[in-house]
């Protein structure tokens, strides 16, 4: 970057401009943004909660895909029981790569088909090969429904997740950057990093009991037909109770099982944010500073989207081998060997088991959830802000 960073739109400047100092140690003019200093902590948190429910609601499927990816690899069965759903379709119309999977059922028939057996699913019926693959049978073997299955879970992580997460990044930014620039201009490039590290760091720790559920949820299926798979409440139960005894301080110092794995989130969410924000600041300050004044709602959505969209491929690229370690670890169904596992000796395991191919198991469907996630989720936050700064103008 040569020269000035380009100015931002109107909208998201003040009059008083102080210096900034890029990575390259070039010196331009930064804006505070009005939009910042005029909204509080409750519609920033009210912002951040509906883009992260529309988020959650778009991309749950995706991250079905990757969880049960991870799960398998890591020797969670999944086994169909009744009669195969596989046989009756006709892989003419879709997935010809599954043809030899419904040739193989009905073969299974054979003689016994005539005396009214059901029809036995085959080994490839039970097994993952890939991210349309998981899609596919889930819809084939428990409905489309289940697709969304943990949606539940994952907007009640969601939306306090993101309302701490996104507000927090903001304020601490914003007085990061105010400190910098007066004190260490050189150091001000780096802000974005630590106040995204940080911000993650408190929402992820707030949260935590429930994007466990969520993991639990998504990895195991109901085996039994006609069965309701358990909810939020009743999966958090289901990893507790192995550990509860009648001693209260005991019990209290059991339920660290709800955090098991928070070592693997924290060490997969901070550098994932620290990526992400890094990448994301720089992209859409440039697509704003194209702009200029004539910034509109379309254009900020489209910015941020944007910006968004790539840094979040890339972090989740980065961080793939520590969200694989974060899944094993919360699926691992022995309590006293979740609480001894550590990440380090998980990634150690993972590497063991499946070597390079293994760290990255699930790759595909993350970065496709990473990346329209963390850009609706940014550019439906920075939308709300913007309106709610129009309304502030015209009172």
């Amino acid at each position: 970057m040569v020269g000035s960073r380009p100015s931002l739109a109107s909208w998201v400047t003040a009059a008083t401009t102080s210096t900034r100092v890029d990575f390259e140690g070039n010196v331009s003019s930064m804006s505070k943004s009005v939009s910042d200093m005029n909204l509080g902590f409750g519609e920033r948190a009210f912002s951040a909660a509906g883009a992260a429910a529309i988020s959650a609601i778009l991309v749950n499927p995706l991250d079905i895909a990757k969880t049960r990816l991870q799960a398998q690899a890591a020797g969670v069965p999944y086994h169909y029981q009744g009669p195969c759903p596989m046989a009756c379709f006709d892989t003419n119309t879709m997935l010809p790569d599954l043809k030899s999977t419904t040739s193989s059922a009905r073969a299974l028939l054979g003689s016994g088909s005539g005396s009214g057996s059901e029809p036995v699913c085959p080994s490839d019926c039970n097994r993952y090969t890939g991210t349309l693959d998981v899609l596919y049978k889930v819809i084939r073997q428990e409905g489309f429904t289940r697709l969304w299955r943990g949606t539940n879970a994952s907007l009640a992580l969601a939306v306090p997740t993101v309302g701490i997460y996104l507000p927090c990044y903001d304020i601490f930014r914003n007085s990061m950057e105010e400190f910098t620039i007066q004190n260490a201009p050189n150091l001000t490039p780096y802000v974005p990093l630590v106040a995204g590290s940080v911000s993650r760091s408190l929402a992820c720790v707030s949260c935590y009991p429930v994007e466990l559920a969520r993991t639990r949820m998504q990895a195991f299926k109901e085996t039994q037909i006609g069965v309701k798979p358990p909810g939020v409440w009743k999966t958090l139960l289901e990893v507790i109770n192995p550990v509860k005894s009648t001693n209260l301080l005991q019990n209290l110092q059991n339920y660290r099982v709800l955090w098991t794995g928070l070592g693997a989130q924290l060490a997969r969410d901070v550098p994932f944010s620290a990526i992400c924000w890094s990448t994301l600041e720089p992209i859409r300050r440039r697509i704003l500073g194209l702009v200029g004044d004539e910034a509109s709602a379309p254009c900020i959505l489209g910015a941020n989207f944007s910006a968004g969209f790539v840094a979040g491929i890339l972090a989740a690229a980065a961080t793939c081998p520590l969200d694989v370690a974060k899944t094993r670890r919360q699926i691992e169904k022995d309590p006293v060997r979740a609480l001894k596992m550590t990440t380090r000796e998980t990634l150690v395991e993972i590497w063991r088991d499946g070597g390079m191919k293994g760290l990255f198991t699930g790759i595909g469907p993350r970065i496709a959830r990473a990346g329209p996630s963390v850009g609706i989720v940014v550019s439906f936050y920075e939308v709300v802000k913007y309106a709610l700064h129009q309304r502030y103008l015209t009172q």
